[in-house]
């Protein structure tokens, strides 16, 4: 059976929807096969609908994405995203495998930034290879954070693959790159909106890229 979806609550007045990317999509009854998150959806549009917003906000009116998929299995529950999802629980899991490889643990430290409004631990890596007090103290240092959105879930998804190159005890370059910097990353900013499955703000309803 073919459905067609329209959200009509976007702001930006231009997507990638509309240069080829596709819906991210999770069908319970596939899953027992084995299949993941998929991309698909055919006839994929991204439009102003003509719905207008406050003046005052630089979008001044909504925009629909719309969409058309095919359901293949009865009984089925399925689950659209405009990207895969990455949860603070993974965010845990890929941590507690850096702790537990000795080797990346040598050269990967974490502490707690900061306490959230939720009480959640905001932490913070830092990865260089250890050496004495002078040669620590010539060492710059790089920030890298993510996850200040909640939504933006292509963030750690990337930051994933930050941290297993920084960590990764064999990589040449990566050596070359801690031997020379230190590395503070914040992998999630924003942890009380992922887990509450916000889209840009924190608990407070504020969007902490604003609250610097």
């Amino acid at each position: 059976m073919d459905v067609t979806f329209n959200i009509m609550n976007f702001t930006k007045p231009d997507s990638l929807f509309n240069y080829g990317m596709k819906v991210s999509i999770y069908s319970e009854k596939m899953a027992e096969s084995g299949s993941g998150w998929f991309k698909g959806g055919e006839r994929i549009s991204y439009y102003g609908n003509g719905i207008r917003k406050d003046i005052n906000y630089y979008s001044k009116q909504y925009y629909t994405c719309s969409f058309t998929y095919k359901f293949l299995h009865d009984d089925d529950t399925v689950f659209f995203a405009y990207c895969v999802p990455y949860t603070y629980s993974d965010l845990m899991q890929d941590i507690f495998e850096i702790e537990s490889d000795p080797a990346r643990k040598a050269i990967c430290s974490r502490r707690t930034l900061s306490k959230t409004l939720a009480g959640i631990d905001c932490d913070m890596l830092t990865i260089t290879e250890k050496g004495g007090f002078e040669e620590m103290k010539a060492k710059k240092a790089v920030v890298i954070s993510a996850r200040v959105h909640p939504g933006e879930t292509v963030g750690s998804w990337m930051m994933r693959g930050v941290l297993n190159f920084l960590t990764d005890p064999v990589n040449e370059e990566a050596k070359l790159l801690r031997k020379h910097f230190v590395f503070k990353v914040i992998p999630m900013l924003n942890p009380d909106g992922v887990i509450n499955g916000n889209y840009r703000c924190s608990l407070a309803g504020c969007d902490l890229n604003r609250r610097w």
